[in-house]
């Protein structure tokens, strides 16, 4: 049985242990510069579960900072660290986050002023802006020989994480950091992500053991061509590189009927020049161009020319043929030098001890719902929290769910071509069935291969309804080969029993 660090379900309906902000931000506007977005403890707007509260983001383009203190400091040694705690954005979400941040334990900590720059050790959660859909999970690794700290971003999740912005349900965050130096990002208890701190984090917590010498140069003299033009070849004499890429076919004849004084375009004779056409203004009036009517029936009008056809004695610009390079000697790269900055921690895990659970975030949307915030160091307690609470919403929210109809409906208006997949499913075997009924009198046997092993022959009288056409009655011969099970050996007379 594990222990949790921090637990918190907003069920008092206060925001008692929770500590807003009253700093300002240093490197920003004055008007913006302080954490005045406001916080509340309420119900969501469109709550399934009647009393369930939790802490909402109430402003909109406003800097929000709260956080609380922990019964007592995580430190990292044999046990993981789970967080959970869940998001509803009520009213989508444009430009904004709704991530946590484990502030480190420090003896200057001071939860009044948390702020943006307040050291923090894991930074976990949802965020986006625009289409880009992220899901963090950072942690602050020490270098251990400078003592100072680099964010280490964890690699991109697979999964498409754009639903969980959109559909305005509550969902469960989950961040899992093992002793192994495994992780792994849930999102509704369903792994969205995972690696390990060793190598799938950018950039990587050691850095390369050796680095390209800053001070090393390449030669002047130094060959990197693969190939070079070969300096022994000469140009053919009878090389022409005057000849034209293409010219006038000789064999060709002017078509019959061709009209040579006639022009392509000639004014429209329909035309009839403006009234308000001032010559000293506009220039002599021309009456606009037309297609010939003379050149509809003939070949062509105007001077007939020869066409053009690639030139068989084209060679174009000569230019000597590439050779191998026998100077090559490759790509040029500085040298490799011990890295004096490398060091070797294979055991990233042990990050820095946290005391405290903040949320720091801006956000151009307001009404972002948290609850059942909870930090442990065993993942089967975490599972039982994450039922009693946020398994009680999916239940809630998902009873409230419309009908199959109108998921196809709503499903059709984000994605058009659905409607090709229903008419192709559900209009085409409608059709075939309404030409199978309006055939006449039909006999047809089919045999259906029951899982028990049963055959069974069956006849049935069936009236089909045409469009537009009188009732035709007809029979279907179903047949279908009963081999009997041994508990119906003692049935008779199947076939009178499903008359």
């Amino acid at each position: 049985m594990g222990e949790h660090f921090f637990a918190e379900s907003f069920d008092r309906g206060t925001l008692d242990g929770w500590v807003v902000s009253s700093a300002k931000k240093d490197d920003a506007d004055e008007e913006i510069a302080k954490y005045d977005g406001k916080w509340a403890v309420e119900e969501m707007k469109d709550s399934k579960l009647p009393g369930d509260k939790g802490l909402v983001l109430k402003s909109r383009a406003k800097h929000h900072a709260i956080s609380a203190q922990l019964l007592r400091p995580f430190t990292f040694d044999s046990t993981p660290l789970i967080i959970q705690y869940e998001v509803n954005f009520q009213s989508g979400i444009d430009c904004g986050g709704a991530y946590v941040k484990l502030l480190t334990q420090t003896p200057e900590l001071n939860l009044d002023q948390f702020v943006d720059k307040t050291p923090y050790t894991i930074m976990f959660g949802p965020d986006k802006c625009g289409e880009d859909y992220k899901l963090h999970f950072i942690f602050r690794h020490q270098n251990p020989k400078t003592g100072e700290f680099e964010e280490k971003h964890a690699k991109k999740p697979d999964a498409d994480l754009r639903t969980y912005y959109t559909d305005k349900k509550t969902h469960l965050y989950t961040l899992v950091v093992n002793p192994d130096n495994t992780f792994e990002v849930l999102v509704d208890q369903t792994v969205v992500n995972s690696g390990s701190l060793l190598t799938d984090m950018t950039p990587p917590v050691n850095p390369p053991a050796e680095i390209e010498d800053p001070d090393d140069h390449k030669p002047e003299d130094w060959d990197e061509r693969p190939k070079i033009q070969d300096p022994d070849a000469a140009k053919p004499e009878d090389w022409d590189e005057d000849a034209p890429a293409q010219i006038p076919d000789e064999d060709a004849v002017k078509p019959d009927g061709w009209l040579d004084d006639e022009p392509e375009y000639t004014g429209d004779p329909d035309a009839v020049k403006p009234e308000d056409w001032d010559e000293d203004m506009d220039g002599e009036w021309e009456a606009p161009q037309v297609p010939n009517p003379a050149c509809e029936t003939a070949p062509g009008c105007g001077e007939w020319k020869r066409p053009m056809i690639d030139n068989p004695n084209y060679k174009g610009k000569w230019k000597p043929p590439m050779i191998d390079n026998p100077n090559y000697q490759g790509v040029w790269k500085p040298r490799k030098i011990p890295n004096p900055a490398f060091f070797e921690d294979l055991h990233p895990y042990k990050m820095t001890p946290f005391s405290a659970v903040g949320l720091e975030l801006w956000s151009m949307t307001s009404d972002i719902f948290f609850d059942n915030f909870f930090i442990t160091n065993d993942r089967n307690t975490a599972e039982r929290w994450a039922t009693d609470g946020w398994g009680l919403k999916k239940a809630a929210e998902g009873a409230a769910e419309p009908g199959l109809a109108t998921q196809m409906l709503n499903a059709a208006e984000e994605r058009p071509w659905l409607w090709v997949v229903y008419v192709l499913t559900v209009a085409l075997p409608l059709v075939l069935i309404i030409v199978f009924c309006c055939t006449g009198k039909v006999t047809a046997t089919h045999t259906h291969r029951v899982r028990a092993g049963l055959k069974i022959h069956v006849i049935l009288p069936i009236f089909c309804l045409c469009l537009s056409l009188p009732h035709v009655h007809f029979n279907l011969q179903i047949t279908v080969d009963l081999q009997m099970h041994k508990t119906l050996n003692n049935r008779q007379n199947i076939g009178q029993m499903l008359e």
